[in-house]
């Protein structure tokens, strides 16, 4: 990647050059070509995923994996596309990261679907399979990856909604727990909104709403966050009445885990928020505070909350309460168990018989047998080199709203990669939340590309090339203007 420069972020024209020139003797590669090659690779990878799940499961090779592969390139040869033609200057290699995981994610699915149908074969409740479904949510994903990318032709313009945003999190947040639990709640968790067939999880729109929101409102009230209070211990504490906004994050991060018993969206939100005024201020102090909130709360969540004690108890020993709240989290040992340092191989591994809910929360525990830990180490630096490359476009830009939002889409995906696979790990308390671009959903997947399309947008403008202006005719010194006569009308 050439040097970022930093431009507008106006909208590409259709007719955009392959390079675009800043001045005399210097150009910027688009590096689309280096898109496209990326992506050519992560469908190669994952068409030998789709074969080797086959031959280890099915013993034969079908069709149904052509009809999948041709999805797939059909899928993201439309994405890159529509980079070339709306973010020419964007990030070459955060499509490529979101294809790959998109990708494997498929395969596993395709892969449990294969063992349960044989598992239920004759029985009364046949396996309705889980692929077809996911890659029909993965094609809705991408149109609205494509309305993202054409409507939002400056990230600098969602900064003027920011307060509206903000007010539509806030609903989509909160409405799941003010409704009925015959529409809302699965699992014991009432983030759902369910109409007929149809369900939809409003929490993870509404954190792409809430960090727009935040943005905003830190960029135009920096000054507040950053008026210094007492010392402590050598931190400049900040002034008891600005604490407001932190108290508001954490009443709401509060009110969810209580209407909603929804640990993990709770967690999520609290700590987005809590990082993006770190990086709005650059003072540690907020980050203590915030943590002090976030410990006062979790004590008070426990101590009141029967399914939150349920899940430390189940993190702590999953093995005492094997048949009821530790089952999932102790068959995910076993599957890590299994697969090792190398793993299973594709479709060698039993994840129907050791988890329920293996191509959704559990889906990371799939890929820590078949593929084993390699394989996983392996996942997660897709998910890092995401993330950085995110981080890096948010460091590069110019305005202070994109760095803001840049950064803090690119730490939400880090810190649910983190309590995903932390929670199956048994390194914290199990969450109930997915891995992006990874796990069956339709939620999930819809909201994480509109996530990748935002920040495609802010990388398109942080690598732009400036515009030079126009230069101006140059004025002579008055004193050194020639003197014109004009002649008066008679």
């Amino acid at each position: 990647m050439t040097g970022p420069a930093a431009g507008g972020g106006a909208a590409a024209s259709s007719g955009q050059p392959a390079v675009a020139q800043t001045d005399p003797g210097r150009t910027i590669s688009t590096r689309r070509g280096t898109e496209l090659f990326l992506l050519g690779f992560a469908a190669v990878l994952v068409t030998g995923a789709f074969v080797l799940v086959e031959a280890n499961q099915e013993k034969q090779l079908s069709l149904r994996i052509v009809w999948y592969g041709l999805a797939f390139l059909a899928s993201f040869a439309i994405a890159h596309l529509a980079v070339r033609r709306w973010a020419p200057y964007a990030d070459p290699l955060i499509l490529p990261c979101v294809a790959l995981l998109n990708g494997l994610g498929l395969v596993v699915i395709y892969r449990i679907d294969l063992a349960q149908t044989e598992k239920f074969a004759g029985s009364d409740t046949p396996w309705a399979d889980a692929a077809p479904r996911q890659l029909a949510w993965v094609a809705i994903a991408l149109v609205l990856f494509l309305a993202a990318m054409y409507w939002v032709k400056d990230h600098r313009t969602l900064s003027r909604y920011a307060y509206t945003f903000g007010l539509v999190g806030l609903i989509a947040l909160a409405l799941p727990g003010a409704l009925p639990a015959a529409i809302s709640e699965v699992n014991g968790s009432k983030v759902w909104i369910r109409l007929g067939p149809l369900s939809i999880q409003p929490g993870e729109f509404a954190k792409i709403l809430l960090m727009i929101f935040f943005a905003g409102f830190l960029v135009s009230k920096r000054d507040l966050f950053t008026s210094a209070g007492r010392k402590f211990l050598g931190m400049e504490l900040p002034r008891a009445r600005d604490l407001g906004p932190v108290l508001a994050a954490w009443a709401v991060s509060v009110g969810v885990l209580v209407l909603e018993k929804d640990l993990g969206n709770s967690l999520l939100f609290f700590g987005i928020v809590l990082v993006m005024l770190y990086m709005a201020t650059e003072r540690i102090a907020w980050v203590v505070v915030g943590l002090s909130l976030f410990v006062g709360g979790a004590l008070l969540a426990y101590n009141m909350f029967a399914h939150v004690q349920s899940r430390v108890h189940a993190w702590l020993d999953p093995f005492a309460d094997y048949d009821t709240g530790g089952f999932q989290i102790a068959q995910s040992l076993f599957a890590f168990g299994t697969g090792g340092v190398g793993g299973t191989g594709l479709g060698a591994g039993r994840p129907e018989m050791l988890l329920n809910q293996a191509n959704s929360d559990f889906i990371t525990a799939v890929i820590g047998e078949e593929l084993g830990f390699i394989g996983l180490a392996g996942v997660l630096m897709i998910y890092m080199l995401l993330a950085m490359r995110g981080m890096r476009s948010a460091l590069a830009v110019r305005d202070t709203f994109g760095k803001l939002l840049g950064a803090g889409l690119s730490f939400a995906l880090v810190l649910q990669v983190f309590v995903v696979v932390g929670g199956v790990t048994t390194l914290i308390p199990l969450t109930g939340l997915t891995a992006p671009f990874l796990s069956a959903g339709g939620s999930s997947v819809m909201a994480n590309y509109i996530l990748v399309a935002l920040l495609l947008r802010i990388s398109d403008a942080a690598r732009r090339p400036q515009q030079k202006a126009r230069p101006q005719p140059q004025q002579a010194p008055i004193a050194e203007a020639h003197t014109v006569m004009v002649e008066r009308p008679q």
